[in-house]
């Protein structure tokens, strides 16, 4: 049984009306924080507006009419979060989601796009073997063999197939996106890395519109060297 949430609760890029009712579909648990996501039926009701009632979206998400990260989704409290793609067959129409000033949106991507996914690596295990699996933000895991791979890196994946198309290292000279904070949807050049002390995290200095931030490590995600890989606004 999914739980609900009280709608006064909901995050503001959810675009619900508050006041109407009481309660709105709560996110299931899966791979995307509580409040860093959207509720299937809330993006196909509230934020693409393939329908107009909560039991409509039910039913077309039940037949697998929408697809995230190119599986269909049957399961209308499925968190929705960053970088995932939605596509709808049906209109031949394709979705990423991106930070936001309000905390996420979604953007239309064109069809040679719905197949990539950039995903960074929160973490790695060491397997049997010398085998490296590659933990993902997205609850994604990937095993390779090489050991270029770091925490905090991003990789370029191919979603059929979850082959990496390409590693973006977090490093000086590429660029990135910041997911939150006061900066959260604006891209920026990283100039250094700022080391943590004590307590600290690690912060990424970059340029952003000309000037110099410091974004905490855990906010900024790498999307490419020059350009971005993907479309991300």
């Amino acid at each position: 049984m999914v739980k609900a949430l009280k709608r006064l609760l909901a995050p503001e890029f959810w675009k619900i009306p508050k006041k109407v009712k009481k309660w709105v579909v709560s996110p299931r648990a899966g791979p995307h924080p509580k409040f860093y996501c959207i509720p299937l039926q809330i993006l196909v009701r509230d934020i693409l507006k393939l329908v107009e009632t909560g039991k409509e979206a039910r039913t077309i998400i039940k037949k697998g009419e929408i697809l995230v990260d190119g599986k269909p989704r049957k399961d209308h409290a499925y968190p929705v979060g960053l970088f995932d793609v939605i596509s709808t067959p049906r209109t031949k129409q394709n979705y990423r989601v991106v930070p936001d000033v309000k905390g996420l949106a979604l953007v239309e991507i064109p069809e040679k796009e719905a197949d990539k996914k950039i995903c960074k690596i929160e973490n790695k295990t060491v397997l049997k073997k010398g085998k490296l699996q590659l933990n993902l933000h997205d609850g994604k895991n990937l095993l390779t063999d090489s050991k270029e791979y770091k925490t905090g890196d991003s990789i370029l994946i191919e979603l059929t197939s979850l082959k990496i198309l390409q590693h973006l290292a977090l490093e000086k000279g590429n660029i990135g996106i910041v997911s939150e904070g006061a900066n959260v949807g604006r891209i920026g050049k990283i100039v250094g890395i700022v080391p943590g002390k004590m307590k600290e995290d690690v912060k990424i200095a970059c340029e952003i519109e000309g000037k110099i931030q410091e974004i905490l490590k855990y906010r900024f995600v790498v999307i490419g060297k020059d350009k971005p890989l993907v479309t991300v606004e």
